[in-house]
């Protein structure tokens, strides 16, 4: 796999706090990439970074390097970074009460010029993306009166007609429940595309991510496959709890069970 992405001793303090520190690591055309650890531990952050939205920031300083397609990131016009990252947030609340359809439009935005109008490819490109994420029926419906998991696959279906070449996630299963966050990350997993995403649920990253970058505290920890680092002793380590790592029955792939420490189980027992 060609390389597409190369973060090198990437550093990123606001004011005197220290958001990241000292990153490195690259990102092949066609990984599924799931960026794991506590909250604060600068996943968002480095997401900001690589789609180069840190510098909307005040009082910021950033050191080290990002090259994308061999050329280094600031150099791109925002438009033109719009034709290599599709972002999806976490939450998206649309300002207006829009349409399904008027949303995915927005995907045509980087490709257009500002009074362009839509041809037949465009329509043709919109109706595809809305079938691949199993929403063609829903094309005329209010965005706001959908489900948080229907939501999340209107604005994966954006990013396809966007066409960019990677895909940025930010906990795209957060406020979903089980069924939809299986759905959306399968969905997520199969679109033969680069994908860079923040993950909360470190099972749902072991079994939908190829590669796993742990961060703690601003700084890159582990950087492998899930079960390279998904381990007992560095997950104990970094999340602070006693940890059990199994294989998943219907996937082998590695299942973490997190307890609390059995004094502090003891003592709730004993305030009941």
């Amino acid at each position: 796999m060609s390389l597409q992405l190369q973060v090198n001793q990437l550093s990123w303090q606001i004011n005197d706090k220290i958001i990241l520190n000292n990153i490195t690591f690259n990102v092949s055309k066609g990984e599924v990439i799931g960026i794991i650890g506590p909250n604060g531990a600068g996943k968002t952050s480095l997401l900001h970074c690589i789609t180069n939205q840190q510098q909307k920031i005040k009082s910021t300083q950033l050191t080290g390097n990002i090259h994308l397609n061999n050329k280094i990131i600031t150099q791109y016009s925002a438009k033109a970074l719009a034709l290599h990252f599709a972002h999806v947030a976490q939450k998206s609340a649309a300002i207006f009460s829009l349409s399904v359809i008027d949303i995915v439009k927005m995907g045509l935005l980087p490709h257009k010029s500002l009074f362009a109008v839509e041809n037949d490819h465009d329509r043709q490109q919109i109706k595809l993306a809305l079938t691949k994420v199993g929403l063609a029926h829903a094309e005329k419906m209010d965005y706001n009166q959908l489900s948080g998991g229907e939501q999340q696959r209107v604005l994966i279906a954006r990013a396809l007609v966007q066409q960019a070449q990677i895909l940025i996630l930010d906990e795209p299963t957060n406020h979903l429940d089980v069924y939809y966050q299986h759905q959306i990350l399968n969905l997520i997993s199969q679109l033969n595309i680069t994908v860079i995403m923040t993950v909360h649920d470190l099972n749902l990253a072991s079994q939908y991510c190829q590669r796993l970058l742990l961060l703690d505290h601003g700084q890159l920890i582990a950087d492998g496959s899930p079960e390279e680092v998904l381990t007992e002793a560095l997950l104990c380590q970094i999340f602070r709890l006693p940890c059990a790592v199994t294989k998943d029955v219907l996937n082998q792939k590695p299942r973490v069970f997190f307890s609390l420490p059995a004094q502090q189980t003891s003592n709730l027992n004993g305030a009941n």
